[in-house]
């Protein structure tokens, strides 16, 4: 069995489809993601919360799964397998094991699920709002198993040099979930929150006790089938190219023995940035019992309003910034393998400088328009639920430059396969989130808390950036520091000129969480084309020549005219 062969003109052609899947799966995703909100009603509230915390279980396990059984055992033996004579055998061997291993910790991880919602829950949930919980992660932790295979099945297509499957497939999970949560909405209609003859919001135990075990078979049922749903369909393609998979029970030679140090210092890493998503999870799901009193639990930012915030906070990062990390990091590992050093160095200076561009203006438009931005991605979203978010949201933003930053350079360990280094500074990065989620929980009112772990999680990535930096010295002898500093001094000047005229001009225009969805738009758009073009002409005016190197894969598409 041997590895296709791949030219340079078909690695493009790849990378094009693999982008192109990308996006059409984040913006389904964005779809699927608005109609999840007007299923549980809103990002706050007890329905809300009790999802999202059984739907984060599956992840969370999977995250730590990957991060070492399947990345530091399996994925690098896949590759292995096509370059050795016995190769069918071989893969028909790990295959086998990998999915053996995921099927029986998937039925344990199933069958404590009790277990697994009270690990990432706070003591202050009642007991109905727990078994709803309970109940979600029943349908929501199998998802486990296909989220394996869906990596292990995407790993041999990549192997054989089919890309584009493995990045399209997600589309597949959210045309189910799009589908079946439409269903949902026209059979039960959404979450009654609030009295209507009241006004007032519904205690906590009569919105959970006004949940069906329909209601909750369906949602449950709806979330798994999209996850089955993106991992089967990577079947029609393997089968399609002549692949063909014979279940082998004899274990020995499947690559058990061969774990690599950098996969290993990867898992613990791993393992210690989970202790912080356990912390992080139980700080929240606290938080509405504890918020001050007249704040009624469905106006206050839990587990759920936490992860909308995430997800917003992480598309620009995951379409722009990993993108560019991505393209470098090629030429980082050639340079690196080569003993290149200061190819390394210049790489990464030269990555840091275009993402900060980048970034630091991200943070300023979050910080500025966070409440419109969220009314327009999740325009289901209550008011409630909108200004709980968009708070969470603008905390998060102050972490978007460091993370762009600590990424890029934590490729770089890898890189040079330095795994344990990547470990030791994520010890001090994770001690950072802890104690300052912690000292919010301790000493603010529960109304903060999602708030303050936003907040932490913006120290922490700093912490890991200065410690990365101080690292990455030492490694590539240097790091071209002055010039980095001197552009990010000069992009923060910058951005704060643009966040100032952009929030005067929010502020005559004024937007309220209770506004439509026109008038976000209309609000962002104003107050954005205000900031660009305020930031882009203070750059143009200190000479920061990075920024044609952030426009130059966008030229493309102006035309000719327009761009001279």
């Amino acid at each position: 069995m041997t590895l296709p062969a791949t030219s340079t003109s078909s690695v493009g052609r790849s990378s094009i489809v693999m982008a192109s899947g990308t996006a059409v799966s984040r913006g389904l995703g964005l779809v699927r993601n608005i109609l999840l909100v007007a299923v549980v009603g809103g990002a706050t509230g007890p329905i809300a919360d009790a999802f999202d915390i059984a739907n984060k279980i599956p992840n969370i396990l999977f995250a730590v799964i990957a991060g070492g059984m399947l990345n530091a055992v399996i994925v690098p033996q896949v590759v292995r397998a096509y370059r050795s004579p016995d190769g069918q055998e071989y893969l028909d061997k790990l295959l086998t094991l990998a999915g053996s291993v995921l099927l029986v910790i998937t039925v344990v991880c199933t069958l404590g699920a009790s277990v697994a919602v009270a690990l990432y829950t706070d003591s202050s949930w009642t007991p109905a709002q727990v078994a709803l919980a309970v109940s979600f992660a029943f349908w929501c932790i199998p998802q486990l198993f296909f989220y394996g295979m869906y990596t292990l099945l995407g790993q041999v297509l990549n192997a054989r040099g089919q890309f584009g499957p493995f990045m399209w497939a997600p589309v597949v999970n959210n045309i189910i979930s799009i589908v079946g949560l439409s269903v949902f909405l026209l059979v039960f209609g959404r979450v009654l929150l609030v009295d209507p003859s009241t006004g007032t919001h519904l205690p906590t135990d009569v919105v959970v006790a006004s949940w069906s075990t329909a209601q909750v078979t369906v949602l449950g049922a709806v979330t798994t089938l999209g996850v089955v749903g993106q991992a089967l369909i990577l079947v029609v393609p393997l089968w399609r190219s002549g692949f063909r998979y014979r279940p082998r029970f004899g274990f020995r030679g499947a690559g058990l023995g061969s774990v690599g140090r950098v996969g290993l210092w990867t898992f613990a890493a791993v393992l210690l940035d989970q202790v912080a998503v356990l912390v992080t999870a139980n700080i929240t799901s606290g938080a509405p019992q504890a918020a001050s009193a007249g704040i009624a639990d469905a106006a206050v930012a839990g587990p759920g309003a936490y992860s909308q915030a995430l997800m917003i906070y992480l598309l620009p990062h995951s379409l722009i910034t990993v993108s560019i990390a991505t393209a470098l990091f090629t030429g980082m590992s050639a340079a690196a393998a080569g003993g290149d050093v200061a190819k390394v160095r210049e790489i990464v200076s030269r990555g840091m400088r275009v993402i900060g561009v980048f970034t630091v203006f991200a943070t300023a438009v979050f910080l500025v328009l966070s409440r419109p931005i969220v009314k327009i991605i999740v325009p289901t979203l209550n008011a409630d639920s909108l200004s709980a978010v968009g708070n969470v949201l603008a905390a998060m933003s102050l972490g978007l430059a460091p993370l762009g930053a600590m990424v890029l350079m934590k490729w770089v360990y890898f890189a040079f396969e330095d795994g344990r280094t990547v470990f030791l500074i994520q010890i001090p990065v994770t001690i950072v989130l802890v104690v300052g989620a912690g000292a919010v929980w301790l000493f603010a009112p529960g109304q903060w808390w999602a708030v303050g772990a936003a907040l932490a999680m913006s120290a922490s990535n700093l912490c890991a950036v200065l410690l990365r930096v101080r690292g990455m010295r030492d490694r590539l002898e240097g790091l071209d520091l002055a010039r980095i500093v001197r552009l990010h001094v000069q992009l923060v000047v910058s951005a704060l000129i643009a966040a100032l005229l952009g929030w005067l001009v929010l502020h005559v225009w004024g937007f309220a969480p209770g506004d439509s969805w026109l008038r976000a738009v209309g609000v962002t758009v104003l107050v954005l084309t205000t900031m660009t073009s305020v930031y882009v002409l203070a750059l143009r005016i200190m000479g920061v020549s990075e920024l044609k190197s952030l426009a130059a894969p966008f030229r493309r598409f102006v035309p000719r005219r327009f761009s001279t």
